[in-house]
């Protein structure tokens, strides 16, 4: 830093300014691409998933957008070592390895662990007493191992020689001064000095101000300048025109400002914006951290005469034919369109061996693309060999070119959010209407007048992922007849058809969840950049998630801005759902007064219906940790089932140990709702018991029944039979479901097969009569007792033959070699491939079905956790049946 305040210093006193002008075009032509006036009322109300599910379109991967991914990345890298204090002894400190980020969290281990996880930690780069490596030695403080691995090595000194040899240090300015815990991106502060090359001439560099950050993209004003915003640039941080201040100094390169604005003002006041602009610099330089992604320019191979294809950049909807005019030196070159009438119009880019819209001649032919002949041209159909002949110049080998052919994952009809060429302070909706090679065709959503689809490079700095604009506080054009967001904010899982349609959205209620208006004071970028998680799919799945469709998920999502990367992850898990509107609904349990959050509606679609609910999903990076976890608690799932954190083989959590039933079974136990056994008359008042919470009951499953007339038999009725289309209860929640399944497991004492003949087997609450319910409470023994004794069920089936049940248990009666409670998965999958229910065995192996879950199984369940249809479920829960009956004679006393 010394270095370079000492160039600048020298800068002030032997800088002059060049009165020469280089012929430059204009920044930013008089026509533009006029957004619709009337779009910025819509523009607060755009919603980008609305407008995908209309026009049926997908967004284009965040993965696809190179510069976005580098400018979320944190400063920290996994790998690098550094020097923190011991958790158990904070007077001395040891070596730790940073094993992945989350934002300003580092997940540490350390050193001595070799690969066990148990004893990660994580901690604040902000608060954390975090030092360089070297730093003890420095300050005479103690290195010392942890206790856990104290006498792990005879001699620890010789252990971290060899553990630091080849290794990455984290950098001092990253742990310690102005820089402790920011991301690149945050560095770029409103007022930042920064040397701008000229767009002509490689060798003239002059200082901008940054008027505005937004994620990396910078409104850049000319020193000078300060009171007009018309020569106002907008550049990424990334581009390669862009250097600290004192670059142009210790290169020997002139500092002059542009030609076209060098009119503006005399010598005297260029000089003297100069002076106090670099004065400013040298009092508050701009860390080099900044520029530690700045790709290297390659040396190009052109010579002056070379022909190419080359998008017109004034111009963008064309490729024309060109060539280079002059080659500055190995890294820039000079590339003209050609014109071949009298007067020509000088259209010239400054180029370099990778920049981006130079093509190799043919490449419209090969690629099916209308090459624009040049202007003046005087042939009908254009064609290179004899255009070549004509002007006697060689084709620039492809060896010139970068790869022509990499289109990064863009395919036609993504949407994505793009910069509008003439007007760069606006960004648009666009949707591909075209890829060939690395260049795309976009169309502009919001574009007033009719213009064509402009290209632009799959590289360009100038494309965004879908919902960049929202994240960074940014306005976003919207296209025509926007699709709005509902003023509505719904408290509840509720379907869309639920909405009357004589209500007018308008007059719907939508104070009851208010959205917090985003923060835009402050940084907007690495605080609220998301790292990448992890979809552990080997983690233990809980009763919610179906671990088959979770082992179908991405292994990872991000990095990318916390509520766009956590709504991914969430809608992933929802989709992922034995009942995704279930799970719709216990995320919206998911809160913490202490966070800062932001509401977004998410969709959960089953059996046909759309159900939304309104979720808070965290801004923040610091806490996206902590919400996973508290998602995944709320799941029942194992904490690191999605995580910033790579689970490999085996499990922080150690979760492998859970079976499918263990939360399951205490999650349905927490309301145990005791029944009253057999053995009481049939006098008491229905007003003494209180019907159980019962599963919604499919009409296609009951035997059909005449009208009771017992008031005990029409309440129960009341409370447990209930419409299919009734979506409280279609999404009903887990605890009662969960609660039903657990009453079972007792309750199956009262069936037997001669109750459910294999003709039509039925749930055993099902068929309970209300004598069953109106019985006190006796003891287990003496219900097992009378187990095997059919009981009245209904008027109907009083009708049913006894002896005929009897003696068809007694045909079917199965004898088991071992407790069904100890079968493994693979016992149960065996058990099931030996019955006429073999082919759907795999299913019990992909969701893990052991002999606990199969005891809890029942009709409904099967149904719906299977999907499977009705026969089929019958024929299965008849197998399972026979298992229950056998286990409760063999096993259950």
């Amino acid at each position: 830093m010394e270095t370079r305040a000492s160039f600048i210093a020298s800068m002030r006193e032997t800088q002059h300014l060049s009165p020469e002008k280089d012929p430059s075009p204009a920044n930013g032509d008089g026509e533009q691409f006029d957004s619709d006036e009337g779009s910025s009322i819509e523009d607060a109300d755009f919603n980008w998933d609305e407008f995908l599910e209309e026009t049926g379109a997908s967004a284009a991967p965040h993965t696809s957008f190179k510069h976005v991914e580098i400018s979320l990345q944190s400063s920290f890298q996994p790998g690098m070592k550094l020097e923190v204090a011991n958790k158990s002894n904070p007077d001395t400190y040891w070596v730790a390895t940073i094993i992945t980020t989350c934002g300003q969290l580092l997940l540490l281990r350390y050193c001595g662990y070799g690969d066990d996880r148990r004893a990660d930690f994580w901690c604040d780069v902000m608060t954390a007493d975090l030092h360089p490596v070297g730093w003890c030695t420095q300050n005479n403080k103690v290195l010392m191992p942890p206790d856990a691995i104290k006498e792990k090595y005879m001699d620890w000194t010789e252990f971290l020689i060899q553990d630091l040899t080849g290794a990455r240090t984290a950098p001092a300015n990253l742990l310690e001064g102005p820089l402790r815990g920011k991301n690149p991106v945050d560095l770029i502060t409103v007022d930042s000095l920064i040397e701008l090359q000229d767009s002509q001439n490689p060798f003239q560099y002059w200082i901008v101000s940054v008027v505005e950050n937004v994620g990396g993209r910078l409104r850049l004003r000319y020193v000078g300048l300060e009171e007009t915003e018309s020569y106002d640039q907008w550049l990424f941080y990334l581009d390669c025109r862009l250097r600290p201040v004192g670059w142009c100094q210790e290169n020997k390169y002139r500092m002059d400002p542009p030609a076209d604005i060098y009119s503006l003002k005399t010598i005297t006041e260029w000089k003297c914006a100069l002076e106090k602009s670099l004065n400013d610099a040298a009092n508050f330089p701009l860390p080099m951290e900044v520029f530690k992604d700045h790709a290297d320019l390659r040396n190009h191979l052109f010579t002056v005469g070379m022909k190419l294809e080359a998008v017109n950049m004034r111009e963008p909807f064309h490729i024309c034919p060109a060539s280079v005019t002059k080659v500055f030196n190995n890294h820039y070159l000079q590339v003209t369109i050609d014109d071949l009438r009298p007067e020509p119009s000088k259209i010239s880019m400054l180029c370099h061996a990778d920049s981006l819209g130079i093509l190799p001649i043919q490449w419209c032919l090969k690629n099916g693309v209308n090459l624009t002949p040049p202007k003046g041209y005087s042939g009908q159909d254009f064609d290179w060999a004899d255009y070549q002949k004509q002007c006697g110049a060689e084709a620039a080998p492809h060896l010139c070119f970068r790869n022509t052919s990499f289109s990064r994952g863009f395919t036609k009809n993504m949407k994505l959010e793009a910069v509008n060429p003439r007007n760069p302070a606006e960004i648009c909706v666009a949707s591909i209407t075209s890829v060939k090679g690395r260049l795309m065709w976009l169309h502009l959503e919001g574009s007033q007048m009719p213009s064509p689809e402009y290209i632009v490079d799959v590289e360009s700095m100038d494309i965004f992922p879908v919902g960049w604009c929202e994240a960074n506080a940014y306005n976003l054009t919207p296209p025509h007849k926007a699709v709005l967001r509902r003023k509505r904010r719904i408290a509840v899982v509720q379907p869309e058809k639920q909405l009357p349609s004589t209500v007018p959205v308008e007059k719907i209620p939508h104070d009851l969840c208010p959205v917090p208006q985003l923060d835009t004071t402050g940084t907007i970028n690495g605080r609220y950049c998301c790292p990448q998680l992890y979809i552990n799919h080997r983690c233990f799945s809980g009763p919610y998630l179906n671990k088959g469709r979770i082992a179908e998920l991405p292994q990872s999502v991000g990095p990318g801005k916390c509520v766009l990367v956590l709504k991914e992850v969430l809608s992933m898990v929802i989709n992922a759902a034995y009942k995704p509107g279930s799970v719709l609904r216990e995320l919206q349990l998911v809160e913490d007064p202490q966070w800062n959050f932001q509401e977004e509606t998410l969709k959960a679609k089953y059996r046909g219906k759309t159900y939304r609910a309104t979720v808070k999903i965290v801004r923040t990076s610091d806490q996206v940790a902590d919400f996973c976890r508290r998602v995944c608690a709320k799941l029942e799932c194992c904490p690191n089932l999605f995580s910033p954190v790579l689970v490999a083989e085996v499990c922080p959590e150690n979760c492998s140990i859970h079976t499918k039933t263990k939360y399951t079974y205490y999650y349905g136990k927490r309301k145990k709702i005791i029944k009253p056994p057999i053995g009481e008359n049939n006098n008491m008042k229905s007003g003494h018991v209180k019907p159980a919470r019962r599963r919604k009951r499919r009409k296609s499953i009951f035997v059909q029944k005449k009208r009771r007339s017992s008031a005990v038999d029409s309440n129960a009725a009341g409370s447990a039979e209930e419409s299919e289309d009734d979506e409280a209860d279609a999404l009903e929640d887990e605890t009662g479901s969960e609660e039903t399944s657990s009453e079972l497991r007792d309750d199956q004492t009262d069936t037997s097969s001669a109750e459910v003949p294999s003709a039509r087997p039925r749930r055993a609450v099902t068929l309970r009569s209300s004598t069953e319910l109106d019985r006190p409470p006796g003891t287990e023994r003496a219900r097992r007792s009378r187990r095997a004794q059919p009981q009245p069920c209904s008027e109907a089936e009083k009708g049913m033959p006894a002896k005929e049940e009897i003696k068809q248990e007694e045909e079917e009666k199965l004898v088991l070699d071992s407790n069904p409670l100890e079968w493994t998965v693979t016992d149960v999958v065996r058990f099931i491939k030996l019955t006429d229910c073999a082919p759907l065995a795999k299913i019990f192996q992909e969701q893990d079905i052991d002999g606990q879950a199969l005891l809890l199984l029942t009709l409904p369940t099967v149904q719906e956790c299977m999907e499977l249809k009705l026969g089929p479920a019958i024929k299965l829960c008849h197998q399972i049946e026979r298992v229950k009956v056998a286990f409760y004679a063999q096993y259950a006393n």
